[in-house]
């Protein structure tokens, strides 16, 4: 039997197979784009993979050392949220009016560890910064203290464990602590004061050995976030920074080596 349609029916059941189909398409996902300290490289990789799976939402992130990526917003850079290792450059931004009001988060306070690869034969980190004056110790990584929180925080410590002076001309400066500890752990520096976060991930874990520096030796290592305020998607980086905050996102982090809000301090 064959069916025959008036010009007027065809369209409406185009239209209507129009809508069907538009209707089983899935809407375009949100984008949040976030800055963040390279600290965060294989913690925040975990976060993105439980947060993208449990939303429609995707992420695109963005390392670098904290001083640099706070000149950038500064200069319209398109993020939508800003992870700082130190609480300051986040606070300026919101008191010179690039945050959104209220959005201002303590994330984490961060450790610093020295770290020496398996391979090196130098003396055990266990020694403390007392090992970093061993002559096999010829170069020493560190992030570049200009810009980057956990350089400054190297640079106190060894201060304060009194070896500075002795371990200045051996100073690597990597452009962020990740680089830092990509130059430890390729062999073009000896040893390296880095983060424990980056210490702990599995591509260092089985290749090196390290000590935690105390905490007394340099400046607390906290960490803040905020959602600036000329992003594209700030809904999208609220219901981020809101996981972060979730009992999923605080397990990350603990597991990366931070100390996140509520946790007693080391």
């Amino acid at each position: 039997m064959k069916y025959s349609f008036k010009p007027g029916v065809r369209a409406a059941c185009a239209l209507a197979a129009c809508v069907l189909w538009l209707a089983a398409v899935p809407a375009a996902a949100a984008e949040v784009v976030v800055a963040a300290a390279s600290d965060l490289n294989f913690a925040f990789k975990e976060v993105i993979a439980l947060f993208e799976r449990q939303t429609r939402t995707q992420v695109r992130l963005t390392l670098g050392s904290s001083g640099n990526l706070f000149s950038q917003i500064q200069n319209g850079a398109p993020f939508d949220l800003y992870f700082s290792a130190d609480i300051r450059y986040p606070q300026k931004l919101e008191q010179a009016g690039h945050a959104v009001p209220g959005s201002l988060y303590r994330y984490a306070v961060g450790r610093i560890v020295l770290w020496v690869p398996n391979r090196s034969g130098l003396p055990s980190p266990h020694q403390g910064a007392q090992a970093l004056l061993d002559p096999a110790v010829r170069r020493i990584a560190i992030a570049n203290p200009k810009h980057a929180p956990y350089g400054r925080a190297a640079v106190a410590a060894l201060e304060h464990l009194r070896v500075y002076e002795q371990v200045r001309s051996k100073l690597v400066l990597g452009e962020n602590v990740s680089q830092a500890a990509q130059f430890v752990e390729s062999g073009s520096a000896d040893a390296g004061i880095i983060a424990l976060s980056l210490a702990l991930a599995p591509a260092m874990q089985g290749t090196g050995r390290y000590w935690e520096v105390p905490v007394d030796a340099y400046p607390s290592l906290e960490q803040g976030a905020i959602v600036v305020k000329h992003g594209a998607n700030q809904d999208a980086a609220q219901a981020f920074l809101e996981f972060l905050r979730g009992k999923a996102g605080r397990e990350v982090m603990r597991r990366h080596g931070f100390v996140v809000p509520g946790d007693t301090a080391p």
